[in-house]
């Protein structure tokens, strides 16, 4: 089965998210906002100096110049933060500082090196247009406005949107909640000593810090020994707690791949298993009490690059926003790969400017170290013969 067919039997079984939670500002950026935010006040909410200077009103010092300076009394002082209403009267000017609140009668800001900088009086040796240098009263937001609207990715710059109102609490749409459970009796955890024979569980902490960089939550990570029984009530257990079950490990035909006999035993309803892809051909996804559950292989990259072809377009449609799908293209060849493969294969690979380089010879799925120079892997058909210029279809990992 082709790895298109095999995602959207995937798809067809994901439920958008629809709880919605509140939580800091601080706490918001990758969430998915729950609703509309509508500006309760104005940004800025009162006209601000744009520059160090004075507040003069443009019409007083029309034809200003060097050669013919204007005079203005200087009627008072405002720095950043002050407010105080100091009335207009022609031929006035008030000192101000970037930030600070303009007075009305006001209409424009002479910047401080057009001026002599006198604290009494002031010569002006320039002329403006009304509003210039001058901040309006709600130039950036009027109240009312929708500012933010519901199911937008939130940024950095959406923070700072949210903290110029004021807006200390965000509604959001509740983070997707994963499961992962690492099989095999070989498999530590970080933190203990190394027997012999036994290898550090890598897979699942590279998909954690994947999961959680995007703003989602692990709500289980944990190992399990090749025991039927107990995989079979680790996997009821994470259907319970989760949104989406990730297992790695026990999927292909081995003495001791015994997941798809404890799915079985569960009654999980199989959506697909063993795609034409390479690596990670025994991939197997199945649903049990309305939860997916995808089972990756127990080799690293083999895991990795099958995660990155069907969670992030899951979890978009989970929690209705596009932006966790990965970004594909096509790029020129800008290196030589001469094995024909008889199977579709995604080779890693590092893709800048529309030029894509495959920078390890090492393509074995136990391997991993050579993924730090890479940052998407080629999708190449199968049989087909690539040379140096060639275009070819590109992936990037999600987050590269």
């Amino acid at each position: 089965m082709e790895i298109e067919e095999c995602r959207m039997r995937l798809l067809d079984e994901i439920v958008r998210k629809e709880t919605t939670m509140m939580v800091h500002i601080t706490e918001c950026e990758g969430m998915v906002l729950g609703k509309d935010v509508v500006a309760e006040m104005m940004v800025p909410p009162f006209p601000k100096s744009a520059m160090d200077g004075y507040a003069v009103r443009a019409e007083d010092i029309a034809g200003a110049s060097k050669d013919n300076p204007v005079v203005l009394k200087v009627s008072g002082e405002l720095l950043a933060g002050d407010y105080k209403e100091i009335p207009y009267e022609k031929n006035t000017a008030v000192r101000v500082m970037t930030g600070s609140f303009v007075p009305e009668g006001f209409d424009a800001v002479i910047r401080q090196e057009d001026t002599d900088y006198g604290e009494d009086n002031v010569q002006i040796c320039a002329s403006l247009k009304a509003f210039s240098n001058y901040c309006r009263m709600g130039e950036d937001i009027q109240t009312g406005d929708v500012v933010i609207k519901e199911n937008t990715r939130l940024s950095s710059v959406h923070v700072g949107l949210l903290a110029s109102l004021g807006v200390e609490w965000v509604c959001v749409r509740q983070p997707a909640k994963i499961a992962i459970i690492s099989t095999g009796t070989e498999v530590m955890e970080v933190g203990k000593s190394l027997l012999p024979g036994k290898i550090y569980n890598s897979i699942a902490y590279m998909l954690a810090a994947d999961i959680k960089r995007e703003g989602l939550k692990v709500v289980r990570m944990e190992t399990c020994v090749d025991d039927e029984e107990l995989l079979l009530e680790k996997i009821r257990l994470a259907v319970e707690t989760a949104d989406f079950v990730i297992t790695t490990g026990a999927v292909s035909v081995g003495k001791k791949d015994i997941i798809p006999t404890v799915l079985e035993t569960a009654g999980a309803r199989v959506l697909f298993r063993r795609a034409n892809i390479q690596p990670g051909t025994p991939t197997l996804a199945s649903v049990l009490n309305e939860k997916v559950i995808l089972s990756l292989s127990g080799n690293p990259y083999a895991a990795v690059a099958n995660f990155e072809l069907y969670f992030w377009d899951a979890i978009a449609k989970m929690m209705g926003n596009s932006s966790y799908q990965a970004k594909c293209e096509t790029a020129v060849l800008d290196c030589e790969y001469s094995k024909v493969n008889k199977a579709r294969r995604l080779i890693r690979a590092f893709c800048r400017d529309g030029k894509v380089t495959i920078p390890s010879p090492v393509h074995a799925s136990s391997v991993i170290h050579n993924l730090t120079e890479c940052n998407c892997f080629i999708d190449l058909e199968a049989g087909r013969e690539v040379k140096m210029g060639d275009m070819v279809n590109v992936r990037y990992f999600k987050g590269s």
